[in-house]
């Protein structure tokens, strides 16, 4: 009997996790750097980076696809969306975290109960995406930044791969689906 798609699916998340997720007597440097990681991809920071063109820093220099208030807005936009339709999917999926799904350890709080798909990832996937159309030249740098906060997410116990992956995946969507609706 062949075992079905999503069982096979989990069992892989589950394999990667265990793998990655660090352990409580991981050195103290380690864990406080992942820490510091997984806050840029949390609300604060995500808000404050895309309103950041607004001071008109040198951030907004290149003005290669779209002007400061422009990028605010299809940040602005994006990031609201995106975290809607997260929220929404992760309230009819109700995946458990690891700690409740694989009795994992969970070496950051959990902003709710549910894992599928990854907030965090998401948000910073945003603003890495409306950065990279504002500066072409450093998009693998933000796009890197992202990935890099997705996999704190797993490195600290709470998110599975693939609830990185889908929420970098509508995060990507959103930030198309508002540039092509805003240019």
């Amino acid at each position: 009997m062949r075992v079905p798609l999503l069982l096979r699916l989990h069992a892989h998340d589950r394999a990667l996790f265990s793998r990655f997720a660090l352990t409580d007597d991981a050195p103290r440097w380690t864990m406080r750097g992942w820490l510091a990681i997984t806050h840029l991809g949390g609300a604060t920071a995500t808000i404050i980076a895309v309103l950041l063109p607004l001071l008109g820093l040198p951030l907004t220099a290149y003005h290669a696809v779209l002007k400061p208030y422009h990028a605010v807005a299809l940040g602005a936009w994006s990031l609201l969306l995106s975290h809607l339709a997260v929220q929404i999917v992760k309230r009819n999926t109700v995946r458990p975290r690891p700690d409740v799904a694989i009795q994992g350890n969970s070496l950051v709080y959990a902003p709710d109960r549910f894992s599928f798909p990854s907030g965090h990832a998401s948000s910073a996937m945003t603003v890495a995406c409306v950065y990279s159309l504002q500066m072409p030249p450093y998009a693998m740098l933000f796009i890197a930044i992202a990935v890099l906060i997705g996999m704190s997410r797993v490195r600290l116990g709470v998110h599975f791969f693939s609830d990185v992956i889908a929420g970098q995946a509508i995060s990507i969507a959103t930030v198309l689906g508002a540039w092509a609706v805003l240019r």
